[in-house]
């Protein structure tokens, strides 16, 4: 038999607590270990339409990579957002637990799921991590492309690779110009394009890039950039996830299919 507590062990083992950042919560949120667990729900964020959809499901736990609770929570009275959640998983005897920053640093976690579905060989992280045990962990990934490919055809492979959204894949740098060391990383990764550029990389990818930030990398000579939607650079590790549980435990296993990017309507007008 199945409990959140095996769940939980599996989580912690592969994507190491210790690797989380300091302003970070993951772990379980709610849900009672001792609990069977026999249907597990996977998604990117605990929002109202994911948790009707894990209900429908009929899962006993939902594992998300970003926490529900976070930052400045006082309170998950049942009439807040977040404490409506709460109450209806509680209520309806649901787990959830998330894997966030440790899953972002850990290997084979959300940033060796972004460089597999694009081809890159990963040689090192982007930030090694101060609590790492192994070279390879930290958050964001380095590596090569198998062949050179220009910055216009390595667009194009993330926008093939990636979920569609409405926010597109947009990149800043010479159309033409050759791409082979590939620095990376999943959701928002505005803070490392130092990083970014101290690695030698022709390209980084990353998402929700500003307007300064980026054009000041640029003209200090870092890497071309390859910015994305934060849900689409996230989400494709809910599928490796929700495999490996199904494989360690036997249990059933399903990544919902609700969209949870926010952003909804994209006008590209022709140029």
């Amino acid at each position: 038999m199945t409990t959140v507590a095996d769940i939980r062990t599996l989580l912690d083992h592969w994507y190491p607590p210790r690797l989380a950042e300091e302003w970070d919560s993951p772990g379980l949120i709610c849900g009672d270990p001792d609990d069977r667990v026999t249907t597990i729900a996977c998604a990117l964020e605990a929002t109202d339409s994911v948790v009707a959809a894990t209900l429908a499901a009929g899962a006993q736990m939902l594992v998300v990579h970003h926490p529900l609770l976070m930052r400045g929570v006082t309170s998950v009275a049942a009439d807040t957002p977040k404490g409506r959640i709460v109450h209806r998983l509680i209520r309806s005897g649901v787990a959830l637990m998330s894997a966030h920053t440790n899953a972002d640093a850990a290997i084979g976690g959300v940033n060796d799921v972004l460089a597999g579905l694009l081809g890159v060989t990963v040689s090192a992280p982007l930030e090694p991590s101060d609590a790492a045990e192994d070279p390879l962990e930290g958050i964001g990934r380095v590596g090569r492309l198998e062949h050179a490919v220009t910055l216009q055809q390595f667009t194009d492979l993330v926008a093939d690779r990636l979920p569609t959204t409405v926010w597109g894949v947009r990149a800043a740098g010479d159309p033409q110009q050759p791409v082979r060391t590939v620095a990376l990383c999943s959701g928002a990764g505005e803070s490392l394009l130092g990083a970014a550029a101290r690695s030698g990389a022709d390209v980084y990818l990353t998402s929700d890039l500003r307007h300064h930030p980026a054009d000041e990398s640029l003209r200090a000579g870092g890497p071309a950039l390859v910015d994305t939607a934060h849900w689409a650079s996230e989400s494709p590790w809910c599928e490796s996830v929700a495999d490996r549980l199904a494989e360690a435990t036997g249990a059933t296993t399903t990544v919902l299919p609700v969209r949870t990017d926010p952003w909804t309507i994209g006008v590209h007008p022709a140029a």
